[in-house]
């Protein structure tokens, strides 16, 4: 199937499809909201875990959100490739055990080394579903309905993050951060026993894996992460932050021989000289990147600036998605009126100015006008989630269709955990440099704002709220921009690819 084919499929008019389909996709998209959902609701719990009796610092608070995001990320690929040679539903089955053995460790977790543990392993056993999902759907629902079906899976990549923090929130309204992990246990053993009932067995296909590829992509993007997140608190000069930063460079590039030369590469970087193909990627990851620093703000931001619950802070996301549920069958028409070009440059337009506008948004702003800025992020989103998710499905042939979901899925996760990362570093440095000098003097000066209210006396609340509200705005700023930037890239790719021959399996020969 054509690339454009896939783009324009969510606006073919054509016969629902047959009931067993229809229960298929629902539970498939049932298992990519659980997934995806746990990366955005886990934000909620950041102010009930900076206070709680594990004391993490700020990078640890980082840390705890990113460790499943970067396994995720990193193992989705081997995940989708494990599911084409051992076959889909037996992967996806294994994922969803994994996922919630991992929910039950982080659920039970003393302190915060354990509590990393299991959520590295729930991130492992999302790597599982996530592109399995997809892949059996591909292989069970007729050629006809395959464009509306990856419409409908790619929208719930993004509706998962919403109704994440919406059920996170009523989880966590109930008083504890563990009540979040421990109620994933028994959705994922739900899921897994519907999965056993009624997906269906597809081929499978003599593909190796590549688990030496898989550790150097791992490490590669950890020790990335490591220089980003421990900057604030290490200082950007120290050995540690310097050793991540370029451990992770050497890591790369010690990814990239290894691929070129492996006879079954995890992901053959060859594929990546087509500009259709790169450009896509590169916007998928910027779209995410800007999402889920969106929603790691919003939690605290609302908490801790608006005095909101944790309930209503969940709902005070849910104007970003209306967009999302309303426009997404109407993308198809825009792309076939203005053209793919055009679609990208109003879907990252719509994303930057509504970071920039969210972060001119003061705790004193009434709402309606903060979710204002949500509905114009939202509409960039409806705008870019089917066409970019399109364009990467079909620049890959039916045999890698686990692949394929992968390179999707690890596209998002990667944007999702650099945007945490990169807005949690920012924020903890602007919010540091903004508060009053006598709070951030001596050996042990604050680098959250539970540590800062902890340790001042609340007369003082105020001035340490005023400081965090600062440093949001600023790191929003930032994130904003940064998405112009990319989206800037992104049209600038996807005008090189009319120029570009061939395709990626011809680029990769």
């Amino acid at each position: 199937m054509a690339t454009n084919d896939l783009i324009r499929a969510p606006a073919v008019r054509d016969e629902p499809p047959p009931a067993p389909h229809r229960a298929l996709l629902a539970l498939m998209c049932a298992c990519v909201v659980l997934v995806v959902g746990m990366v955005a609701a886990i934000n909620l719990a950041v102010p009930m875990l900076a206070a709680s009796a594990l004391h993490p610092s700020a990078s640890a608070l980082v840390w705890i959100v990113d460790t499943y995001v970067i396994f995720f990320a990193c193992l989705v690929i081997p995940g989708g490739a494990a599911g084409d040679r051992f076959g889909r539903k037996g992967v996806l089955l294994a994922g969803l055990g994994l996922f919630a053995a991992g929910a039950m460790l982080s659920a039970v977790a003393p302190d915060v080394p354990l509590l990393l543990v299991g959520r590295a392993v729930t991130g492992a056993g999302a790597a599982a579903v996530l592109p399995n999902t997809l892949a059996v759907l591909l292989h069970a629902v007729p050629a006809a309905r395959k464009g509306p079906t990856i419409a409908v899976w790619a929208s719930m990549t993004g509706i998962g993050g919403v109704i994440g923090n919406v059920g996170g929130g009523a989880v966590l309204s109930g008083g504890s951060w563990r009540w979040l992990f421990a109620a994933a246990v028994p959705i994922a053993l739900l899921l897994a026993a519907l999965t056993a009932r009624i997906v269906p067995v597809s081929a499978r296909h003599d593909r190796r894996l590549d688990p030496v590829g898989a550790l150097l992509l791992v490490g590669a993007c950890v020790a990335l992460l490591l220089g980003i997140v421990q900057g604030p608190e290490q200082g950007w000069g120290s050995p540690l932050v310097i050793g991540g930063f370029a451990g992770s460079a050497a890591l790369f590039a010690a990814w990239t021989l290894v691929e070129l030369r492996v006879e079954h590469p995890l992901l053959d970087p060859r594929l990546f000289r087509v500009p259709a193909l790169r450009s896509a990627c590169l916007g998928m990851t910027a779209i995410f990147f800007g999402m889920f620093a969106l929603f790691y703000v919003n939690a605290s931001f609302l908490q801790y600036g608006k005095g909101f619950s944790v309930l209503r802070t969940g709902l005070g996301i849910i104007p970003l998605t209306v967009p999302i549920i309303l426009g997404g069958r109407y993308v198809g028409h825009l792309v076939r009126r203005i053209g793919m070009d055009a679609t990208i440059a109003l879907a990252f337009a719509f994303v930057g100015c509504g970071l920039l506008g969210l972060s001119t948004v003061g705790a004193h702003t009434p709402y309606p006008g903060y979710a204002g800025w949500l509905v114009l992020t939202g509409i960039g989103v409806t705008l870019s989630l089917p066409t970019l998710s399109g364009a990467i499905s079909g620049a890959l042939p039916s045999a890698q269709a686990g692949v394929g979901a992968g390179l999707q899925s690890t596209t998002r996760e990667f944007g999702s955990a650099l945007g945490v990362a990169v807005i949690g570093t920012v924020l903890t440095a602007r919010f540091v440099a903004a508060l009053p000098p006598d709070l951030r003097s001596g050996h042990h000066h604050p680098h959250t704002v539970a540590q800062a209210l902890a340790t001042t006396p609340p007369g003082r609340a105020h001035d340490i709220v005023t400081a965090f509200v600062s440093g949001a705005d600023s790191a929003l700023r930032a994130i904003g921009v940064t998405v112009l930037v990319l989206g800037a890239l992104v049209l600038l790719q996807s005008l090189l690819s009319r120029r570009g021959a061939g395709t990626p399996a011809d680029a990769a020969n």
